[in-house]
């Protein structure tokens, strides 16, 4: 049995990355559905059923949690998974699955409360709000999660997300880094005229994006905080572990690396990224 991880591509690398350091001795399957990527620009319907096809492609591969590392799959289509098909899935395996998504552990981080409190709403006016940038794909910003879930939970941070369509996919392909560059500049300078100002922290809300944090850091203000979605999602999982002990994950330390597109070597900037050369096989 594994844990497993699925994006739409490569982005979601950033968090299989942080979850390996964090569970070293466990087994993990990563799949990639490159054959659909980018999901950003995809209808609400059709991104539920890539997930959920995807979900079941790992499970088939013996997962038995799986994270899902895109932000767009996780505001689209884990509610419905998790309410309407994750307890089907569950009998017809036969097993303890689920299936949890990255946003609520980004949610906790970038407002520094859990996921069960809810301000109490007083009616009084705040003095002091800080501002939550948001970068992400068109899909997540059109969903307004970070807007809603914030807001229930601090009415002192406001937030604006940046749709940045073309981004990921872009990534994906293994852009040039002066190119991204470039793109990435447009997208902060964007907010800013937006907001009026930089904001005070700010939320890669693609895990493709963190693979090009460094030229998000260097177009915001020095030392704007950046909440880092893949270190979110391990200390959320190690929590959820703690809980939850009846799952079997391996102890091989076995890593599969799975795509529904072209197989062999993935591009040169995910390499770097990975730090070695990293090969996909069909899923």
């Amino acid at each position: 049995m594994a844990i497993g991880v699925f994006d739409s591509g490569v982005g979601g690398l950033t968090v299989h990355r942080e979850l390996t350091r964090r569970f070293p001795d466990r087994d993990f399957v990563y799949l990639a559905d490159q054959a659909n990527a980018p999901y950003g620009g995809r209808g609400g319907e059709e991104i539920v059923e890539l997930t959920r096809a995807g979900c079941e492609r790992l499970f088939e591969a013996g997962a038995n949690i799986i994270v899902l590392a895109c932000n767009t799959a996780s505001a689209i289509a884990l509610r419905r998974l998790q309410q309407s098909w994750v307890p089907e899935a569950r009998a017809r395996h036969g097993r303890a699955i689920n299936v949890l998504g990255i946003i609520v552990p980004t949610i906790e981080a970038a407002t520094g409360l859990p996921w069960t409190y809810e301000a109490e709403r007083r009616g009084e006016k705040i003095e002091a709000i800080d501002i939550t940038g948001v970068f992400c794909t068109a899909a997540t910003a059109m969903s307004r999660v970070y807007e809603i879930e914030i807001d229930k939970r601090r009415e002192d941070l406001a937030v604006f997300s940046e749709p940045c369509p073309g981004l990921a996919g872009l990534i994906e392909l293994g852009a040039p880094a002066e190119e991204l560059k470039v793109v990435v500049e447009d997208h902060v300078d964007a907010l800013r005229r937006r907001i009026g100002r930089h904001p005070d922290q700010a939320i890669l809300g693609c895990t493709h994006y963190e693979i090009v944090a460094d030229l998000f850091a260097a177009a915001l203000p020095p030392g704007t905080p950046l909440i880092h979605q893949p270190t979110a999602v391990a200390d959320a999982l190690a929590r959820y572990f703690d809980r939850h002990p009846e799952y079997d994950l391996g102890g091989s330390g076995r890593r599969d690396f799975l795509t529904s597109g072209k197989a062999g070597p993935q591009s040169d900037l995910v390499g770097q990224f990975w730090g070695a050369p990293l090969t996909f096989t069909p899923a």
